[in-house]
């Protein structure tokens, strides 16, 4: 498995519905955490994981190549460009 810089630059929806649910909570918890602890290292990635549950994007997922996004979204997405 390699890392693609290349695919960095092309923003695709690439976090499914759990994913980003999960990104979400596990965000909100660090940066509530690093309020009180005055973590900069938790408030970092508290913040990284709450942006990219947001946007539906992962810069890594991208390099990786790999995508969570459900079949079923990914399908209807692909049908509606067609049209």
């Amino acid at each position: 498995m390699s890392f693609d810089y290349k695919r960095l630059l092309k923003h695709e929806y690439n976090l499914g519905s759990k994913d980003k649910k999960v990104r979400m909570v596990s965000g909100v918890v660090l940066l509530s955490v690093s309020l009180f602890t005055a973590s900069v290292l938790m408030l970092l990635v508290g913040l990284v994981l709450v942006a990219t549950s947001y946007s539906g994007w992962c810069p890594m997922y991208s390099g990786l190549n790999k995508s969570t996004v459900d079949a079923v979204v990914s399908e209807s997405a692909a049908d509606a460009d067609a049209q």
